[in-house]
């Protein structure tokens, strides 16, 4: 058999591939490693499994106008897009290239494959949760920095309600939440009515038991029993309430409607546990970390501080030696000035008590003449008005039993006296006229 070239053997293949195969195939497949290139094709593979084996796979190809109105529509009716994981029915057409080899070029998707009946269902009460406001509602509230008070919806027996509160009493840490059990059945007919029943009782209790949170969980089960969780009563209830609630349902599809509508969506009662454990840690981390921020920048303030300081009283020390030494000047100065001027104020005052000295002296002469002469004008009149002078000119003095007589009162018959420079005259009056 003669060899032939690779380009020859890959024509056949792909000559082979055209002639014998259809012109599309539908197939079911899962998608993997699903990734969306710049220019705006997708390329994946479609894998079959079995449990987590894989079976068979191929690349596919979905070129960027087709993935436009693919994933459009597929997200309009799924409410959700094309993703890893997901179980699809696609049209496709077999290619082959002499380089990249085999693949296929996806033309359409079926949605309503991946949605099912029951799926449709859910997407339903989805749709009709955003329509009236309610999907996002429960997640307005905001969290406290540690949830410690919470109510739990469970089933008492259940395996995931004993796991939570092992999870939540025997943590390492030593962190204690307050937990109170309303009991609900979790799977069956009544599974909705009970569980909105457990819902009410709480909210009764919300503020005796200053609660926090809602916890509703189960351990698992049948992916018919998680029916109740989609339910939109259910739902709207949850929406409505005032308290966050945690969702740790414990099974293995994406999300029930319960879980979009919740606070918070785990997926095991354990990891509601760890999750609010973890509120902890992290308040406990961070409250650490601030104490040794506050440590780290209450030293760096303090040596910033301390050299600012020391800088201060290097200034201080320089600006007190200058100021020391320019008031020591200063002082210097004045001292000179105050004992030039003392001087000159010396000097000047001497002259000044030297002139009042003359001064004095002069005027003191006066005023001694001036006095003595006053003194001798004063001795002549005194001499004059003396009484023996006044007697030498010829003048008498009259008295009556020793007073003047003109101080006196005097009737006829009186005896009076009558002085003169030589004698003595005692007289009786005899007669009186008046002047």
């Amino acid at each position: 058999m003669s060899p032939i070239s690779i380009s020859q053997l890959t024509e056949q293949i792909r000559l082979t591939l055209e002639n014998e195969l259809e012109p599309v195939y539908w197939v079911v497949g899962e998608l993997a490693d699903f990734r969306q290139a710049p220019q705006g094709h997708v390329y994946f593979e479609l894998v079959e499994k079995q449990g987590n084996q894989v079976l068979a796979k191929i690349r596919a190809n979905l070129w960027q106008f087709t993935y436009r109105s693919v994933a459009a529509k597929f997200q309009s009716v799924t409410g959700t897009t094309l993703k890893n994981g997901m179980k699809i029915l696609a049209q496709v057409a077999v290619t082959f290239h002499p380089v990249y080899g085999l693949s296929i070029n996806v033309k359409d998707i079926d949605p309503s494959f991946s949605l099912g009946e029951r799926a449709r269902l859910r997407q339903e009460t989805i749709n009709r949760l955003t329509r009236e406001g309610l999907l996002q509602l429960n997640a307005r509230f905001q969290l406290p920095p540690v949830v410690q008070r919470i109510a739990v919806i469970s089933s008492a027996t259940a395996a995931g309600y004993g796991d939570f509160v092992n999870q939540l009493e025997k943590n390492s840490f030593g962190y204690k939440v307050f937990h109170r059990l309303f009991p609900s059945l979790m799977q069956g007919n009544e599974a909705v009515s009970s569980l909105i029943s457990a819902m009410e009782s709480i909210r009764i209790e919300i503020d005796r038991l200053k609660l926090e949170a809602v916890v509703i969980i189960r351990g698992g089960g049948a992916q018919l029993d998680l029916d109740c969780f989609d339910d939109y009563r259910l739902a709207a209830a949850m929406a409505n309430f005032p308290l966050p609630i945690f969702t740790g349902i414990g099974h293995e599809r994406d999300e029930t409607v319960a879980d979009l509508v919740a606070h918070t969506r785990l997926k095991t009662p354990t990891a509601v546990a760890e999750f609010l454990l973890s509120g902890f840690r992290e308040f406990e981390e961070n409250l650490t970390m601030l104490l040794q921020r506050l440590d780290r920048s209450t030293r760096q303030q303090l040596r910033a501080e301390e050299n600012r300081i020391h800088q201060y009283s290097l200034r201080a020390k320089s600006l007190s030696a200058n100021r020391i030494s320019l008031e020591k000047e200063k002082v210097k100065n004045q001292a000179m000035h105050i004992s030039l001027t003392a001087k000159n104020q010396f000097r000047n005052q001497y002259a000044t008590l030297e002139n009042l000295e003359k001064s004095l002296k002069k005027n003191l002469t006066l005023f001694l003449i001036k006095q003595s002469e006053k003194l001798s004008n004063t001795e002549n009149l005194l001499r004059q008005l003396e009484p023996s002078s006044i007697l030498k000119r010829g003048y008498s003095r009259t008295e009556y039993a020793g007073k003047p007589i003109h101080l006196t009162s005097v009737k006829l018959g009186d005896q009076i006296e009558t002085i003169t420079q030589s004698q003595k005259i005692s007289s009786t009056i005899i007669e009186i006229k008046e002047k």
